[in-house]
């Protein structure tokens, strides 16, 4: 089970600056529900129990667009898209709609860092400080945070004592007398002008502002964007094309990308307007986000990303896998869990199970490798508020799931969808 730092909550994006209206205050309604859910993609019959699975958690939930995939053993074996509406705004949603993955994106760039570990271009236990001529002035302990220790959220900032700078473009705006919208380089000013929040290494505290870093790490170290850095040395030779950084307004989405639905809404952060916003379309910066949580994805393109971690192959070596998933300086929580490198991680008898969820307004996912050669990824455009996904419930009932099963599929789904 993951850890519930592992996500944004509601509460801590409205305590960075977020306000509630009612619904109607926007000139918005939530969509009209079908009274049955409309599917894409295969489910075979030995597998219906997941289908059922995904089916009733998005009605009990009112979620209008949801995906499953899952492979046994590095075959693609169910890729289903779900759709509950009856709003014609919601388009239909296929095994390869694109979704805002949150935090499924850190694991995506701890991949991209090992990688540039593994090619001699980068040393992990290199000062942050150093690799990005960040000024120490305000802390001199800044010099002490490494490549590792961003990786593992054991840098030293904590969300619950100074904020997730990553929502606080008002401020930050403010504070450095700079127009909205702020820029990553505004957040660094911003965040290097304070003092850290604990001794860097000294315990666990998850931070996005630790996974921008990352991403300014890899442009910094391999002398190209951060997008096209990932697309070309991470996905190509995952046979990974679909995916691609999402951007804030919903007039900007991405061919194929979902709607994004939240009772939340916010003061607008891409202008100095003022303006009330849903808050999945304006109440904060997808490109700020970027590394930390900013890339759109479908199910079946996280499973199959998966696969890189399951054994050696052309994006990284058994060294830079190891690593991965390597226990932190801080040890392990009292479950016996630890955070690795933009994974959860928990010895089972012969396995090391990962997952991860990701949380934002209008988003919420979830994915996990597991022991038996069961992976599965689950994406919902509707994210933690009342009514919402939870993993405590949706995990156990796919656990249950997979032991039901007396037969597993043998055909390979994957060459329909890559």
């Amino acid at each position: 089970m993951p850890n519930k730092d592992s996500r944004l909550t509601r509460r801590g994006f409205l305590r960075a600056g977020a306000v509630t209206l009612p619904v109607a205050a926007l000139g918005t309604a939530q969509p009209a529900l079908a009274a049955t859910v409309q599917t894409s993609g295969v489910a075979p019959a030995a597998l219906a129990g997941f289908d059922k699975v995904l089916k009733t958690y998005i009605v009990e939930r009112k979620i209008s667009c949801a995906q499953l995939a899952i492979t046994k053993n590095g075959k693609l074996v169910l890729a289903r898209g779900y759709r509950y509406s009856d709003d014609p705004a919601v388009p239909a949603v296929t095994p390869t709609s694109l979704f805002r993955i949150a935090s499924l994106s850190k694991h995506i760039t701890a991949v991209a860092i090992m990688r540039l570990a593994q090619d001699g271009k980068l040393t992990l236990g290199a000062s942050v400080a150093t690799l990005l001529g960040l000024s120490t002035a305000a802390d001199p302990r800044l010099a002490r945070v490494t490549v590792w220790r961003l990786l593992q959220h054991t840098g030293g900032w904590d969300r619950e004592i100074s904020r997730d700078y990553l929502y606080l473009d008002h401020t930050i705006s403010g504070t450095l007398d700079v127009p909205l919208p702020i820029t990553r380089d505004h957040i660094v000013t911003y965040a290097s002008g304070r003092p850290l929040d604990f001794a860097p290494g000294a315990r666990f505290a998850y931070s996005n502002y630790g996974y921008l870093l990352l991403g300014m790490i890899v442009e910094k170290a391999s002398g190209m964007s951060y997008e096209s850095y990932v697309r070309q040395k991470i996905l190509a030779p995952a046979g990974i094309t679909r995916l691609r950084l999402g951007r804030t307004l919903k007039s900007q989405a991405a061919p194929g990308e979902v709607v994004y639905e939240s009772d939340q809404t916010a003061k607008t952060v891409t202008d100095t307007s003022g303006k009330t916003v849903p808050a999945p379309y304006g109440g904060f910066s997808m490109e700020n986000r970027g590394p930390g949580g900013g890339w759109l994805a479908s199910a079946v393109d996280l499973v199959r990303f998966a696969k890189v971690l399951d054994a050696p192959g052309a994006v990284l070596n058994s060294t830079s896998i190891a690593r991965m998933v390597a226990k932190p300086e801080t040890g392990v929580t009292e479950d016996g869990a630890w955070y690795g490198a933009g994974l959860w991680v928990r010895q089972v008898t012969g396995h090391l199970n990962t997952w991860h969820s990701g949380g934002l307004p209008g988003t919420y996912t979830y994915t996990a490798r597991l022991q038996n050669g069961f992976t599965y990824a689950a994406l919902f455009n509707r994210g933690e508020e009342s009514g919402s996904p939870d993993f405590d419930v949706l995990s156990p009932r796919i656990n249950e799931q997979i032991g039901k099963v007396t037969t597993w599929p043998t055909t390979d789904l994957f060459p329909r969808y890559f």
